[in-house]
């Protein structure tokens, strides 16, 4: 078992916290985030380098001044992510990232649970600080959506109304766009929303 601040932590989390992958800093860094824990006042920040012609996430750091169970589920995080090819994150499913902490670290108490929330919170976030650095560095004619697949939004746009799509999942089953780091599933949802309103009119 391990302590910090007088807390006994279980098994998992103890050997987590003894052998942490990602607490560090990485001078590289191109995108990061922090989120806070408003309850306790925690908060974790992630630091990911991204190679962006390769869409590979190079390395992934976090700095937090939380909990253990926070500090184990930012570096669970952090090792789930690193290496990994944009492409390959699958819209980045709570369900699953939290399958992921509990596989590796076992079932938090409920009352723990936030630290998990807090730490998918500011990961999605980073992801969400390098979609907009390629936005903003995106040279080509029309609006990009989905910066791991390099979908546009008039094709989303095309296959939503042609394919009569209503879902986020149907657009990203027909075009992979929400499929990678999951940024763009909010703004799939708002172009699905907007065309179910103008069929409506």
């Amino acid at each position: 078992m391990f302590t910090i601040k007088g807390v006994l932590y279980p098994e998992k989390i103890s050997q987590c916290i003894e052998r942490l992958r990602h607490n560090r800093r990485n001078i590289d860094a191109n995108a990061a985030s922090i989120a806070v824990n408003f309850g306790c006042g925690s908060f974790v920040r992630f630091s990911l380098s991204i190679d962006a012609e390769n869409r590979t996430i190079t390395d992934a750091v976090f700095s937090s001044n939380g909990c253990g169970f926070m500090i184990a589920a930012a570096d669970a995080l952090a090792d789930h992510v690193a290496r990994k090819n944009l492409t390959d994150l699958h819209g980045f499913v709570d369900a699953e990232l939290n399958k992921h902490i509990q596989t590796n670290l076992g079932e938090f108490p409920m009352a723990r649970r936030e630290c998990v929330t807090t730490c998918i919170e500011a990961l999605r976030l980073a992801f969400a600080d390098h979609r907009t650095q390629q936005i903003d560095e995106f040279q080509g004619e029309k609006a990009l959506i989905c910066t791991c697949f390099g979908v546009t939004e008039e094709t989303i746009e095309s296959l939503i109304v042609k394919g009569s799509l209503k879902t986020v999942d149907q657009v990203t089953n027909t075009c992979n766009a929400g499929g990678g780091c999951g940024s763009c599933r909010m703004l799939i949802q708002e172009m699905l929303d907007a065309c179910e309103i103008a069929e409506v009119k």
